[in-house]
């Protein structure tokens, strides 16, 4: 598996959002040093080798709107639901 130090910045911090909350792709990027970087943040999150541990379901688009995701939108929505119902 090749995973860059950008993606692995990405992954690092992904893992830092409490379960039922969110941040958004620009978070993300300014969160690792990178606040323009945000698509690279998104490209980095498609290719997420790590689906079952870096739960990058939680990063949205800032305009509120759900964003991709490499399972589907409807299986993000499901994910974020479930959690905000347990949290």
């Amino acid at each position: 598996m090749n995973i860059t130090p950008f993606q692995q910045k990405v992954y690092d911090f992904v893992q830092t959002i409490p379960k039922g909350e969110t941040a958004t792709y620009k978070n993300v990027a300014v969160g690792i040093g990178h606040p323009k970087a945000y698509r690279a943040v998104g490209s980095a999150l498609n290719r997420n080798p790590f689906i079952g541990r870096v739960s990058c379901h939680r990063v949205i688009k800032s305009n509120g709107q759900i964003g991709g995701y490499v399972l589907g939108t409807n299986k993000k929505l499901e994910l974020l639901k479930k959690e905000s119902l347990n949290s």
